[in-house]
């Protein structure tokens, strides 16, 4: 008889690991306190305009692709996407504007050319990224940090012999300063310490490989919007026997003798053999595991940055916008000193803006856009965030209004409005934060949750606040860590 595995949440990493476990030859139950599957990669309607609630970046689709071929299905009768020539559009106050193309060639010369760079530099930059994600993506993404097995393999000892290569005793920032003299160039390639919700003067220079992911790779747009990677791997799970119980709030992770013995569910007792929970680890131990011993240094980590984000149907299209674009501060430190050490938001912060229409028909209304527009915000800490809002609102339209030429308030038609304190209420992530804990230190790929509880037999984890980290790919990558590690039926 098959045996029986429980999965406590339906984010990405929760669905994804239902999948794997299935394919395995588990019989799964997926339990969900909300009406949908997705977590954070869900979708929501507002009048005529569809908004993405959540992670609006795909890369690494091969890592969805594969999903579907566990089951030689084809994954394109399900989910289709599209690779985008353009990766980003940035703008700056003083008019310059500069858009990234997913061509590495195309870009080197064109950001030479506007940055005053050397085209070598460049070069060197993007090899040096490449370098760090091939040394390192075997140890620090594909595996378990906390199984002995790891550090004995080819790939272990080579990350070691060149530790030099990886910058760790250098923050992203000053990595960048030593390739570049162009102060919004350096200002480009730190941004991607936001990709994993943390600041570019703390988080080491190993964090500069995070470019590779997207230069190498690409960025994609799923044909009907970011949700449908969401629900098109649910619908799949579906398929093949894997069975969801929306608005079923576990309330207990239950084990006897330190062994999974099921969950506790409305007072009732669901016998399951294995337990892989997709819930943010610090909201795990505090409402499911209470009866656990509790890994303290690990919870008490610097959490990853939050988000303010606005959605704004407008009732005009903007030509010299594309599906993603960032309109960056004029004080990127100051910046981040307020997000992690003052805990509010800067006169002037970084906005992006996202928005789906640019691909997805039906998103808005003809001759409109669904602007998804999002400035980094620091964790909920009882901060007054009515207040923080309207600070936020009206320096985020002058920030827009300047780079764009424009006044942005005439074409707002509708809003909605979600906020760290909303984002922590919605998905049980503590204090609103994207990405579980950041990385604001060379240890902290080593310090994250583990995918499995060395204290109970048959518990696994995974999501964005376990190892290897957040955003839609670690995710994904932390479900097959966790399929790796749970032995077979």
């Amino acid at each position: 008889m098959a045996k029986k595995t429980a999965v406590v949440g339906s984010g990405i990493a929760g669905i994804a690991s239902a999948l794997r476990l299935r394919a395995k030859g588990y019989n799964v139950d997926v339990f969900e306190q909300n009406s949908y599957s997705g977590g954070k990669l869900h979708s929501f309607q507002k009048g005529n305009y569809r908004f993405d609630y959540g992670p609006s970046l795909f890369t690494m689709p091969h890592l969805v692709d594969e999903l579907f071929s566990l089951f030689q299905v084809d994954a394109t009768s399900y989910f289709e996407y599209t690779k985008k020539e353009s990766i980003c559009n940035y703008f700056w106050e003083d008019g310059l504007r500069f858009q990234v193309k997913a061509d590495k060639n195309i870009f080197i010369k064109e950001a030479s050319r506007v940055f005053d760079e050397s085209e070598k530099n460049l070069s060197d930059y993007l090899q040096s990224t490449e370098n760090k994600y091939e040394l390192t993506s075997k140890l620090f993404l594909e595996n378990s940090l906390h199984k002995f097995g790891t550090y004995l393999s080819k790939d272990t000892l080579k990350a070691i012999f060149n530790i030099g290569k990886l910058h760790l005793d250098s923050s992203l920032n000053e990595v960048n300063e030593r390739y570049f003299t162009n102060s919004k160039l350096v200002q480009l390639f730190n941004r991607f310490a936001t990709y994993n919700g943390s600041s570019p003067y703390k988080t080491p220079g190993i964090m500069s490989m995070i470019p590779h992911l997207e230069m190498h790779y690409g960025t994609f747009i799923p044909k009907h919007g970011m949700h449908d990677i969401s629900q098109s791997l649910t619908q799949l799970a579906k398929d093949v026997g894997i069975k969801f119980h929306f608005n079923h709030k576990v309330d207990e992770i239950v084990y006897d003798q330190n062994q999974i013995t099921g969950l506790k569910i409305n007072q009732e007792h669901k016998d399951f053999d294995v337990v892989v929970c997709n819930m943010d680890v610090y909201s795990a131990y505090n409402s499911l595991l209470h009866k656990a011993t509790a890994p303290k240094k690990t919870l008490a980590q610097e959490r990853s940055s939050s988000a303010l984000i606005f959605y704004w149907g407008i009732n005009k299209n903007f030509k010299e916008l594309d599906l993603h674009n960032i309109l960056f501060t004029e004080d990127y430190q100051k910046e981040f000193d307020h997000l992690f050490n003052k805990k509010y938001f800067t006169e002037d912060p970084t906005v992006y803006i996202n928005i789906t229409s640019k691909e997805v028909k039906g998103d808005a209304p003809d001759n409109c856009e669904n602007w998804f527009v999002m400035v980094n915000a620091p964790t909920n800490c009882g901060q007054d965030w009515s207040k923080q809002t309207t600070y936020i609102r009206e320096k985020i339209i002058k920030k827009i209004n300047t780079c764009l030429g424009t006044k942005i308030e005439n074409h707002i038609e509708l809003e909605h409005v979600e906020t760290p304190e909303t984002i922590e209420a919605a998905t049980a992530s503590y204090q609103g934060s994207l990405y579980g804990t950041s990385s604001n230190n060379k240890f902290a790929a080593f310090l994250r949750h583990p995918n499995f509880s060395s204290k109970i037999k048959n518990l696994y984890f995974c999501g964005g606040s376990v190892h290897p980290g957040g955003g839609i790919p670690l995710c994904l990558l932390s479900a097959k860590i966790v399929s790796d590690l749970v032995p077979k039926v």
